[in-house]
This record gives structure tokens, C-alpha cells and sequence, in this order.
């Protein structure tokens, strides 16, 4: 049986993917291997019965019957997938060491805050730097040590390198999913859902799935949000197929702006008691309307038009975005410019209550930075620029400052080592899974333009938080950054897998489309288990 990248046990996965000759596995076989894998698992599902335990907030579609947490779950339909995902690796057995860690783990995380860094950064010039990379395309940023013994990072993280016992840092994140690895697009939807675009249900994020699932605990705020969602990658996020109500909120704006308020939230002039004898007219309406206390869709769309009600006249609303409260010392340690302050918006929403945030930080545009029109982390021109990246004749990487000017790692070291601290002093990272996340990395060899292109066969995420083991590197690549060469490698649908995990979410029992159609949670992935 095929099993793809998911083998765990072997140094050879990436051959697993593909066949000896370096053709890639045909999509046709891993279905058959797969419908092979379902068809056998058939066999051994007991029937279900009772309803899922802590959704009867949701609307009974949404709701489905699961099988009983029994001696029978040690091998069950999906049990037996996972057996066929990982070459019937030990590692993914129920009750070996690794699946006793990942269940201790489990609902460790109230909350997620993710730092999306997006346009794909380069890993050897931050989390894997490759001092033995050959001359002509190495990077001029050397290695330097950090507060753990024997780990080191770049020095544009000399700030951040003082919290490496905070942090894990997986080294062998892969994504071999054709079509993606050219569209910044469909990489940033793939980070935000978990699964690979294009399927015949499309997948909604993992913030409004866990919106769904566990709901706010403020219900003044919304229960995800995103910080600002401005950028053309901000716009790739997707409600699919659930209800409007969990789709993701965005700030929008320049959190950085004094003046930076979030649009439309309050009354804007509206007298509170006039604005509370509206909405009592409007509810005694809804009682005039027969089946209408108890339709669920009526049902749902009271509860979305109370929780409106609340962000506009909730004074803690306004408070929970309100950067201008904050200390002027700690704004300055984040760092007074956009990135900084979405960064410390980012930790206020959390400590607010809000279940998932999401922030996707890109310089706007501004005086300060002449050229820089697109200052995300796609730099296929003069990576290494001490200013403007962009060529005379404007190749595919303009609009950008170099890797290791302020407006890009220098304002996000600052930013990242002041949260990591600030969120530990405030007793946040207990309770909160924090994850440094882009949707690919860099190319190991330089360009004629001299910078780096998309890779998918190894990038860097890094972990926090929430019981994830500080100070320890997950993963190895090559010398020059390119390729995995641990026996582990792990995908975006495992990043998925390990977020749901962490916040107690039980991905063998499905979500439900309005046409009762059966979703699994990151169908194709597994926690990482290093993280718990």
C-alpha cells in the first residue's frame, strides 16, 4: 500500500511520495489504496448512537451521533485509516508512547493565536540558517546561539533567540500538494483551513470550525477574529459550508494609527435606551411569528442578532481593541509600527476571550518605506537588499525591502519576542497554542535577480504554548536548507490535526454539511507529536 509522506518511521519518506524513477504517485492509486483502507475499517464500525457530547449549541444538522469512548475505539474506522496513513507505523498506534503523549496534550488549548507571516519566508535566513551552504548561495546572516545550548538560529532573531525555551521549532514541514506551490493564494487558504484547496466540499477555515465548535468565550467578541485582513492574502479566508454567523471578523485598518478604531462598532451617535427599546420591539416581534422561538433557524439567527447587540452596546468591546490603553513602554517593546502593534492587538483579543485570532501582519504602505507596495516575504529580488528590493525593470519580487531591513525582520524579532514575553508574564501561554506559521518557504539556491523562489519540500513553523515543549528543534534539513533529512516530516493537514488536538477536539467525529454530508476534521493528518 502507498502511504505516501505520512510514513513516519522512514528516513525515505519523500520516496514514499514518489516512485523510483522520481515520477509522482499517480492520485488514482492513493484513492484506491485509500477506498481499499475504508473499506476494510467498514467492517470494524460499531453502530452510533447517543449525541456528541458539549455541541447542543449547535443547530441539530451540525449535531451527529459518535460512537462511545470504549475498549472497541482502539480499533475503529478511524483508527484503521491512520493504520493505512502510516504504513501501519507503531508510532500511530492507539496506546503506544507517542499516542499516550498526544492524548495527555489534548485539550490543553483554550485559545489559538496564529502569527501568519505570509509570502513564504525564508527559513535558512531565519529558523534554519546554513552557515555550510556553498558560498554563492548561502545566506550573509550567520548563525548565532541561543538561551537553549546547542540550538541556533539566525542572527535577525538575536531578540527572539532569548526565548527559545518557550518555543519548538519544527524544522521539516513539507507541503508536496501539486498547484499549490506557485499561488500565494491557495497556500494562504491552505494554512488557514488545514486541507489542500480544491476538494469537492470546500473547506472552511479552522477558526470558523472551531467558532462553530466552541463558540467565544466573550460573547461581546466575536469568537475568531483576524488582524487587519487587508492583504490580497487576507481575502483568501473561506466560511465553506458552514453558517455565515462563524465566518472570520476583521479588524481592518492600520492598528498602528492613533486614530485606528475598528469600523462600525458602537452606536455611532444612536441613543443607548432608543437603540434598547428597538431591539425589545424587535424581540417581542419574534414572538409573534408562530414556530418562531424554536425553528432552529430562527433559532441561530436570534443568537447571531444578540451577540450583535452585545458588541455594539458592551463597553468591554471597544476595550478589547483598544491599543491606546496600553502602556506606552509595552507598546514600544512591540514596536510602534504596524507589525508591533497587529502583534499586541493580537495578545489583547486573546486575553479578551476570543477563541481564535489570526494575525496576518503586512507593512502598509507609507513614506518611510519609498517602493515598498507589497512588503510580504516574497523575495524573488535582491533578497538581501539593505532597502528597496525592487529592480529597475520590476521582476516578480517588487514592492519589497530586504529580508533584513526593519520593516521585515527587524520589526518582526522585535514584535515576536516581546509577545512570547508578554504573554508569559500575563500567565497566557498556559492556556494558548501560539503558532509561527508561513505557507512555504525559499528556495536554497539563489537566483540571476538574486533572491529566492517558492519551496514546498522544507520550510519552518514554530511553536508555543499550551503545553508544547520549550526549547527543542523538530526535524532536520540539508546543508543547504532544501531538503528533509530527518525521519520525520510533517504537512499542513498534521499542523491542523495538532491544532484541533490541542484544543480538545475530537477529529474522528465528523462536522456535517447542510446536506448531511460527513467532513472529517484534517482527514489526512496527525498531531505532531513533539508538541504534547
Amino acid at each position: 500500500m502507498a502511504t505516501l509522506y505520512k510514513k513516519r518511521n522512514s528516513p525515505n519518506w519523500f520516496a514514499q511520495y514518489f516512485t523510483a524513477e522520481g515520477k509522482r504517485v499517480s492520485k488514482s492509486t492513493r484513492t484506491a489504496n485509500k477506498m481499499e483502507a475504508e473499506t476494510v475499517a467498514s467492517t470494524l464500525e460499531t453502530a452510533e448512537h447517543g449525541r456528541r457530547d458539549g455541541h447542543d449549541h449547535l443547530p441539530s444538522r451540525y449535531r451527529k451521533p459518535h460512537m462511545p469512548n470504549g475498549p472497541s475505539q482502539n480499533i475503529n474506522r478511524r483508527n484503521m485509516l491512520r493504520l493505512g496513513a502510516c504504513g501501519l507505523s507503531s508510532l500511530c498506534l492507539p496506546g503506544s508512547p507517542v499516542d499516550a503523549a498526544i492524548r495527555r496534550g489534548k485539550g490543553k488549548a483554550k485559545r489559538v493565536l496564529i502569527i501568519f507571516e505570509q509570502g513564504g519566508m525564508s527559513q535558512m535566513d531565519t529558523w534554519d540558517p546554513k552557515p555550510d551552504a556553498p558560498s554563492e548561495h548561502r545566506s550573509p546572516f550567520a548563525p548565532i546561539s541561543t538561551k537553549v545550548p546547542g540550538i541556533q538560529v539566525s542572527e535577525l532573531l538575536k531578540k527572539t533567540a532569548k526565548h527559545i525555551e518557550k518555543l519548538t521549532i519544527v524544522r521539516c514541514m513539507t507541503q508536496p500538494t501539486p498547484g499549490i506551490s506557485d499561488s500565494h493564494g491557495l497556500g494562504s487558504q491552505y494554512v488557514y483551513t488545514g486541507e489542500a484547496p480544491g476538494g469537492p466540499v470546500q473547506m472552511a477555515d479552522m477558526s470558523s470550525v472551531v467558532a462553530m465548535l466552541h463558540g467565544s468565550e466573550a460573547p461581546h467578541l466575536p469568537a475568531n477574529i483576524m488582524v487587519p485582513g487587508t492583504s490580497a492574502q487576507g481575502d483568501q479566508t473561506r466560511i465553506g459550508f458552514l453558517p455565515p454567523g462563524y465566518r472570520v471578523f476583521k479588524t481592518g485598518g492600520e492598528p498602528a494609527d492613533p486614530a485606528w478604531k475598528v469600523p462600525n462598532l458602537g452606536l455611532l451617535g444612536v441613543d443607548q435606551s432608543q437603540f434598547n427599546k428597538r431591539a425589545n420591539l424587535l424581540k417581542n416581534l419574534d414572538r409573534g411569528v408562530p414556530g418562531g422561538d424554536t425553528a432552529k433557524d430562527a433559532l441561530a439567527m436570534i443568537a447571531m442578532r444578540e451577540q450583535a447587540v452585545d458588541m455594539l452596546t458592551n463597553p468591554a468591546t471597544q476595550r478589547a481593541f483598544d491599543l491606546q490603553s496600553e502602556k506606552h513602554s509595552l507598546r514600544e517593546r512591540y514596536g510602534l509600527g504596524h507589525r508591533g502593534q497587529c502583534y499586541l492587538l493580537g495578545r489583547k483579543l486573546i486575553e479578551s476571550g476570543v477563541r481564535f485570532v489570526t494575525v496576518d501582519a503586512r507593512e502598509p504602505l507609507s513614506d518611510k518605506y519609498p517602493g515598498g507596495t507589497n512588503m510580504n516575504w516574497d523575495h524573488h529580488d535582491l533578497s538581501y537588499s539593505t532597502g528597496s528590493s525592487t529592480l529597475k525593470k520590476d521582476g516578480p519580487g517588487a514592492g519589497r525591502w530586504g529580508i533584513g531591513t526593519w520593516p521585515m525582520m527587524g520589526s518582526t524579532d522585535q514584535a515576536f519576542a516581546a509577545l512570547l514575553e508578554d504573554m508569559e508574564d500575563r500567565g497566557l501561554l498556559d492556556e494558548t497554542l501560539v503558532c509561527f506559521v508561513t505557507e512555504f518557504g525559499r528556495t536554497p539556491k539563489l537566483n540571476a535577480r538574486k533572491g529566492r523562489d517558492h519551496w514546498t519540500h522544507a520550510f519552518t513553523f514554530v511553536f508555543a504554548g499550551a503545553g508544547v515543549p520549550g526549547g527543542q528543534v523538530v526535524g532536520a534539513t540539508d546543508k543547504q536548507g532544501g531538503y528533509i533529512t530527518s525521519s520525520t516530516a510533517y504537512t499542513l493537514e498534521d499542523y491542523a490535526a495538532t491544532i484541533y488536538a490541542k484544543l480538545g477536539i475530537d477529529t474522528s467525529n465528523p462536522i456535517h454539511t447542510p446536506a448531511d454530508r460527513p467532513i472529517f476534521l484534517a482527514k489526512e493528518g496527525t498531531p505532531i507529536p513533539e508538541l504534547f
